[in-house]
């Protein structure tokens, strides 16, 4: 059992053919992750590494070539409202408070040559 428990209780079919990580991997993942492990918490990551890696054998045993990928799992219907105006034009009214504008645009000074 690893350093956090059995968190996934995996069998996998032929244990043989089960890929099992080193201590030595482990560093070397931790590593590339930035992650500052222990050395007595290295076997536990390789046997959680390891049960990890086994279901997702598992996973890439199982027949998915009938099933049709899906953008969700659920059947969702957005809702869709009316597209209409709910506000009234106050474009006159922000402007008044700018310093330029000009046919209903904001004037600014040139600040890239």
């Amino acid at each position: 059992m690893g350093k956090y428990g059995n968190v996934i209780d995996c069998d996998f079919p032929n244990e043989s053919e089960r890929m099992s990580l080193e201590t030595k991997q482990v560093r070397n993942v931790a590593w590339l992750a930035r992650l500052a492990i222990t050395e007595d918490a290295e076997a536990g990551y390789a046997e959680d590494m390891t049960t990890i890696l086994a279901l997702a054998a598992q996973l890439q045993a199982v027949d998915t070539a009938a099933l049709e990928p899906l953008a969700h799992p659920l059947e969702l219907v957005t809702p869709r409202r009316a597209d209409r105006v709910l506000e009234a034009d106050r474009r006159a009214d922000f402007q008044r408070h700018a310093p330029l504008t000009q046919d209903g645009y904001y004037l600014v000074p040139k600040f890239v040559e």
